[in-house]
């Protein structure tokens, strides 16, 4: 078997009462069929256009040797430094697929200048922007992160004399205006298949094309997943997939925060990309399941909140050490491919268990136009509530800065949490800069007492923005941001890198806060260098 769940405790009760209506309803088997009314009427016209994802194997193995073709051209002409400009399904799936596989590959999936600049510019080990190809990823093709990186590396790589068609690979959808102004410009362009939405993507041109060009062996990965087709289409309560949205969709009361937890597994980074899947597709109507990224020993797992179910991702899951020592947690096993198609699967079959349709996201474009709207009308930051130690304070409701203290803020924010809410912070600065900042979530959770989420900004807003602005109305956020003297202008816009990150965090903010009554703190570092520390103790 390509995959391995074991369960106990609770969740093993949950899933052997589950099953049997799941299997019953010849749910795995709709889904391999194509059969888009499976989730509901409403569903139905954007789930006919969804399910490619189902024969994603087959359809991109013809794509394995023309990308092992062009890497191979690129090798040859000494560029051996890959970039992928993409953002959530675009870069997720990818950048998982890299890093198991050990092959380095920079992702921008950012707009902060300093970030935006690093990648332009290279490193000593890895080479610059001369050894540089840049693989410019977009579904819909106009993502306005990833044409404002394309813009800064086609300025980039004028500048130094270098046609951008011998370097820029793109890859979107067929018909999307990125499509038609690449093959203009010369580009080499892959299209995948428009059924397909972008968290759904993984084992198409999308994760593959990427991935592939930095080196990894496709024709592994695709046998991977193929593995395990079988399984994930007959219904049976063997079925891995069944089993999997059994134990994360069901059971009353259902734990809606899904702890996900990488421990012993060879695979790297597989939570990040599965945070999407999950948060995306299920965080809508008032209702879906929270994907809270944790550390094997997060304070969450000491203080065992009923509302969260834990999923660890064990090099084993059948070890008998595990099985006894996380009991009541889903304990799973694999092959990368494997987890990619088992998880597509189970996610969807959550979304009829919900009753949502899972291949929507209705409420992502708000922070976009919220974003848009703040670049169009330039208007002044609001004046902060106060600052300490050059932290600048500014808060959704000022009864929550009346301490006049970080640490009172904190406290302040925390005790807005309902007893099953979430805290959500969300770092709009550089991350590869302020990378301790992500230590924050463990503190924050350790003092808050409920599951807490770390999304860099603007990342997250492909990710868990959906289940914000969607999902139960019980999280509150806390906004970090920062202000450098780095900037970078985008070619052919009015604003510059600094410019749209800050609109595109005090977007979010105001369509959190004004649009759906959410409590916001911000923090704006302005020394990011000395003030990090700050945060932590306040936090304390």
């Amino acid at each position: 078997m390509s995959i391995d769940i074991h369960l106990s405790g609770r969740v093993a009760d949950v899933v052997k009462e589950t099953l049997p209506g799941l299997v019953a309803d010849l749910v795995a088997s709709g889904i391999t069929a194509g059969d888009p009314a499976l989730w509901g009427p409403d569903a139905e016209q954007e789930a006919s256009n969804r399910l490619g994802w189902v024969q994603a194997v087959s359809v991109s193995r013809p794509l394995v040797p023309e990308i092992d073709a062009l890497r191979a051209q690129f090798l040859e002409k000494g560029l051996t430094r890959f970039v992928l400009a993409g953002m959530g399904g675009s870069s997720l799936a990818p950048e998982v697929i890299a890093q198991t596989d050990g092959v380095p590959l920079v992702i921008v999936d950012s707009t902060a200048p300093g970030q935006v600049l690093a990648a332009i510019d290279g490193d000593a080990e890895a080479g610059g922007l001369d050894k540089t190809v840049l693989i410019v990823s977009s579904k819909s093709g106009s993502t306005v992160e990833t044409d404002s990186a394309k813009r800064a590396f086609e300025a980039a790589y004028r500048d130094l004399g270098i046609d951008p068609a011998e370097r820029i690979v793109v890859v979107t959808d067929p018909g999307s205006p990125l499509e038609e102004g690449a093959r203009a410009d010369g580009y080499r362009v892959f299209t995948a298949d428009p059924t397909v939405g972008g968290r759904y993507s993984a084992l198409t041109a999308f994760g593959l094309v990427p991935a592939g060009l930095a080196g990894v062996d496709l024709a592994e990965l695709l046998d991977e997943a193929e593995a395990t087709l079988l399984e994930v289409a007959i219904d049976s309560p063997e079925n891995p997939a069944l089993v999997l949205a059994a134990a994360i969709a069901g059971g009353s009361p259902r734990r809606d925060k899904l702890a996900l937890i990488s421990d012993g597994t060879h695979i790297v980074g597989l939570p990040d990309w599965i945070e999407q899947l999950v948060a995306e597709s299920t965080g809508k109507q008032g209702t879906g399941i929270l994907p809270v990224v944790m550390l094997p020993v997060s304070p969450e797992l000491e203080e065992n909140p009923e509302d969260l179910q834990v999923v660890r991702f064990v090099g084993d899951a059948g070890s008998r050490h595990l099985f006894e020592h996380h009991r009541g947690e889903i304990l799973v096993s694999g092959t990368l491919g494997a987890q990619f198609l088992v998880w597509e699967y189970a996610v969807a079959i959550a979304g009829r268990m919900l009753g949502i349709d899972p291949f929507d996201q209705p409420d992502v474009e708000s922070a976009k136009v919220a974003a848009r709207g703040l670049l169009e009308s330039r208007p002044q930051p609001a004046a902060p509530a106060f600052e300490e130690d050059g932290v600048e304070v500014r808060v959704s409701d000022p009864e929550l800065a009346a301490s006049g203290t970080i640490a009172g803020v904190l406290d302040a924010l925390w005790a807005r949490l309902s007893p099953t809410g979430y805290v959500s912070i969300q770092a709009y600065v550089d991350r590869h800069e302020l990378a301790p900042l992500q230590g924050l979530r463990e503190l924050v959770a350790a003092d808050a007492h409920r599951p807490t989420t770390f999304g860099w900004g603007p990342r997250f807003l492909h990710s868990t923005g959906q289940y914000h602005k969607g999902g139960p109305a019980n999280g509150v956020f806390l906004q970090i941001t920062e202000r450098t003297d780095v900037d970078v202008e985008i070619p052919g816009r009015p604003f510059t890198f600094g410019e749209l990150i800050a609109a595109q965090a005090q977007g979010d903010a105001s369509v959190l806060a004004d649009g759906h009554g959410r409590p916001v703190v911000t923090l704006t570092l302005t020394d990011p260098q000395t003030d990090v520390l700050e945060l932590f103790q306040a936090a304390e």
